[in-house]
């Protein structure tokens, strides 16, 4: 399958994005609009687009393009799904310039651990040097505290 890949954010179809990451993602449920478009301000986005320009994947990286990235957000519908579009989204990000001699480049994953090790994505090489402040009903809580009373 022929997909073209780019960072111009003005391409991308922020509806479908946004209705994949806060209805269907695990990860990013009931993701606020404005954070999500936030979100997309403060990172390198990457679209996958069909040859009739429709977009079919998305990625989401973090960067200081100089010594750190934090991969996010990566999802290909599942019309194309299996069709070698997660790998060659992959391999876009792997070239992509402003990405190179980072000294890391981390995700998180809990079901494509098979595809990130083909990039070179290990298991943490010192998880006690690694910590997170998770709060993960952060967007449920946001929710709940929007809604007129």
């Amino acid at each position: 399958m022929s997909i073209e890949f780019d960072t111009d954010k003005q391409r991308l179809d922020r509806n479908m994005v946004y209705r994949y990451l806060s209805g269907e993602s695990y990860w990013a449920r009931g993701l606020p609009r404005d954070i999500f478009e936030r979100s997309l301000d403060g990172a390198l986005c990457i679209g996958g687009y069909d040859a009739h320009g429709k977009q079919v994947a998305f990625a989401r990286v973090i960067s200081d393009y100089a010594t750190f990235a934090y991969l996010g957000d990566v999802f290909v519908l599942d019309s194309v799904r299996g069709q070698g579009v997660g790998k060659a989204l992959m391999t876009y990000i792997q070239a992509h310039p402003q990405l190179q001699n980072l000294r890391r480049f981390m995700l998180a994953t809990a079901d494509a651990h098979g595809l990130y090790a083909q990039y070179g994505f290990t298991a943490l090489s010192a998880p006690e040097r690694i910590m997170e402040k998770l709060d993960p009903d952060v967007y449920q809580r946001l929710a709940t505290a929007s809604k007129p009373a």
